[in-house]
């Protein structure tokens, strides 16, 4: 099968040797999003919640340019520095995402790029 990378201005251009997603047939296996702005490649930081918010629109902006949108997820991998933030990541993902929900994996990890606090990366089906 022919992979198709997938790149959009509207997400942060990959920060290393990645690319933001890779389609393989129907399935669009979508590299870990931060909390960068797309515009100026610097990491949101008023609030956990802001910064929850930005990854999710990230990770939508990849998923339009691969001709779908976060609706398609079939699995979502959530990781945070502080698991005492999953009932935030919970009530956010409630307002980006509607019944059925992805398969999902929360992980606690020490530290992640940039100093971020939450980074979320998925499987899309188009």
């Amino acid at each position: 099968m022919t992979r198709h990378v997938i790149r959009t201005e509207n997400a942060p251009q990959a920060i290393g040797t990645y690319s933001q997603a890779v389609r393989v047939g129907n399935t669009v296996y979508l590299s870990g999003q931060i909390a960068l702005d797309p515009a100026s490649m610097e990491m949101i930081q008023d609030s956990m919640e802001a910064e929850i918010r930005r990854v999710f629109d990230n990770l939508a902006a990849v998923c339009e340019a691969a001709g779908g949108s976060l609706a398609g997820i079939a699995k979502l991998n959530i990781y945070l520095t502080d698991l005492g933030h999953f009932g935030l990541v919970n009530q956010i993902m409630a307002e980006y995402f509607s019944e059925p929900y992805p398969a999902r994996a929360a992980i606690g990890v020490a530290s992640l790029p940039r100093g971020a606090q939450v980074e979320m990366d998925g499987i899309l089906c188009l």
